[in-house]
């Protein structure tokens, strides 16, 4: 198993937001948190990227403990965040950007020229805007953008926080064909998507968090045909 988390407790200040969380993430494997605003998905996102309080539980990844771990170091370990509201610095050009993703990394200059001409082979609209301010680009060129960015970290575990939102159907397509890929070519995914269809199309399993606990769990395919997930995330 790549990643988990056990018995995971998390606050905000004196206020706990997250509760006994258990999760696993397996090799190329894509993981969808679904539920509703407020559930405690963001907040769980921000724990595993070392921001949150945790006072109790664990997170391992590649075996390793990361609780008490900072997030820089966390990102060091190859677990890379893209996140909600993307984040950008918006003063700053496409390239700029990007390259802040890679400001831990210690291996040569050739190796993130290669991973950033990868980045631009899986969003050509970067490599064509790429001295453009990112404050001045669509909501869709931004999410590229903080993808983009999170991946020249050179990751084995990409979070995505709210992949989809504020976006076009036909822009969603293409970022999914990009997740996808990426799974294919050996990364592992957890991914929190409010559209619970799209969350449960793109992955392999999932789990639905409600007031910061998991409340179930299982094959993407098994969750759509939940009675439950259909009446409550999926109107049918």
């Amino acid at each position: 198993m790549l990643f988990k988390t056990e018995k995971l407790n998390a606050f905000y200040g004196a206020t706990q937001v997250l509760w006994d969380i258990d999760i696993t993430v397996g090799v190329h494997e894509v993981v969808s948190l679904i539920g509703a605003n407020g559930a405690g998905k963001t907040t769980l996102m921000h724990t595993i990227s070392g921001i949150a309080d945790i006072r109790r539980g664990s997170i391992k990844f590649q075996g390793e403990e990361l609780i008490n771990m900072d997030a820089a170091n966390i990102v060091m370990r190859g677990i890379a965040h893209a996140p909600e509201g993307r984040r950008l610095f918006p003063g700053m050009s496409v390239m700029d950007n990007l390259l802040m993703g890679a400001y831990i990394r210690k291996d040569d200059k050739a190796s993130i020229k290669r991973d950033l001409d990868r980045v631009f082979e899986f969003f050509p609209r970067l490599a064509e805007r790429k001295k453009q301010l990112t404050g001045k680009m669509s909501g869709g060129e931004q999410q590229m953008c903080a993808i983009g960015r999170a991946l020249m970290s050179n990751p084995k575990l990409l979070l995505i926080d709210e992949l989809s939102w504020g976006l076009a159907p036909v822009v969603i397509d293409e970022l999914l064909i990009i997740i996808r890929r990426l799974r294919d070519e050996g990364m592992s995914i957890l991914l929190v998507e409010q559209d619970v269809q799209t969350g449960l199309d793109v992955s392999e399993r999932a789990y639905v968090l409600e007031r910061g606990e998991v409340v179930l769990s299982g094959s993407s395919e098994e969750l759509k045909d939940n009675p439950q997930i259909k009446e409550s995330y999926l109107g049918i």
